[in-house]
């Protein structure tokens, strides 16, 4: 569907051949934005997610799940190479999601608690960046 495939697109994005970090930073740019672009679009598809996806299970399976599996192993490969830390490529594919999806799902509440004053996505990039920056550094 064309939801499915706009929700796709910033994962398809990540280049196996670029730089890993920033290939990972990008992809939670793009996600951040996506939140910020598309609040409405990103509340849908967590709706139908909660609900079970009973329109969206033939999405998840055939499209969904064979992208993440094949940037999974771009990003086990880069940890094993020694270009990123050690890393769960779906547990932090998952963690991107959810980091940058809040912001959506969750604006009214995000907004509440920062009051007036505040851009939640510039914040939140800031913060992604240093957080995933950290914890993705290879030790070395």
């Amino acid at each position: 569907s064309g939801l499915m495939d706009t929700w796709l697109d910033p994962l398809r994005a990540l280049d196996a051949s670029g730089d890993p970090i920033a290939e990972i930073m990008a992809y939670v740019r793009r996600k951040l934005e996506m939140s910020r672009e598309m609040p409405r679009e990103s509340r849908l598809f967590a709706n139908e997610v909660l609900q079970g996806a009973p329109r969206m299970m033939e999405g998840l399976n055939n499209d969904l799940k064979p992208l993440v599996d094949q940037k999974a192993a771009v990003i086990r490969s880069w940890a094993e190479a020694g270009k990123i830390a050690p890393v769960d490529p779906y547990h932090l594919i998952f963690s991107i999601w959810s980091l940058t999806q809040h912001y959506a799902d969750f604006d009214v509440q995000v907004r509440a608690v920062l009051g007036d004053g505040h851009d939640p996505f510039a914040e939140a990039e800031r913060f992604l960046t240093d957080l995933f920056t950290r914890r993705l550094a290879p030790h070395g």
